[in-house]
């Protein structure tokens, strides 16, 4: 499943393993190198998933997310974490804000192409239960 991903990471030379990894997967993807950048990247792509680096210059990652999370619209939107932060208590609140997934850099891409098809899989099957939950079919005894 190809889809459009943000990517946020403030290191060059990962920003460009990471895109060129993503694209070769036949992803559309946005890279940005700050969150102000992201949130401006945000806007034009629309993407379906977003890749988070937590250290990033001008805001934390975990704020950005936040931020991201306190949005009614975005609330369902798929935020994965790359991050040098492999600590368990990093891990716990990185996910208790809201992240969808948490890898700890480095990582292998086959390991980062998995996650992401398991959080977009997620992503389908929940979009998918809203739909069937909306439909209500008309009842038989109904006039």
């Amino acid at each position: 499943m190809t889809v459009p991903l943000l990517l946020i990471e403030d290191t060059p030379s990962l920003r460009l393993v990471y895109e060129t990894l993503l694209k070769g997967a036949g992803h559309k993807v946005r890279s940005a190198g700050t969150a102000e950048e992201g949130l401006r990247a945000f806007k034009e792509l629309s993407p379906a998933i977003v890749l988070l680096d937590i250290m990033l210059p001008d805001m934390d990652g975990l704020e950005l997310c936040r931020l991201l999370r306190s949005d009614e619209r975005l609330q369902d939107l798929p935020v994965i974490f790359l991050t040098a932060k492999g600590e368990e208590i990093d891990r716990v609140l990185g996910l208790e804000i809201g992240a969808d997934d948490y890898v700890v850099k480095p990582f292998s891409p086959r390991e980062l192409a998995a996650r992401l098809r398991e959080v977009l899989r997620r992503r389908e099957r929940t979009a998918e239960k809203h739909a069937v939950s909306e439909y209500a079919p008309p009842r038989p005894d109904a006039p």
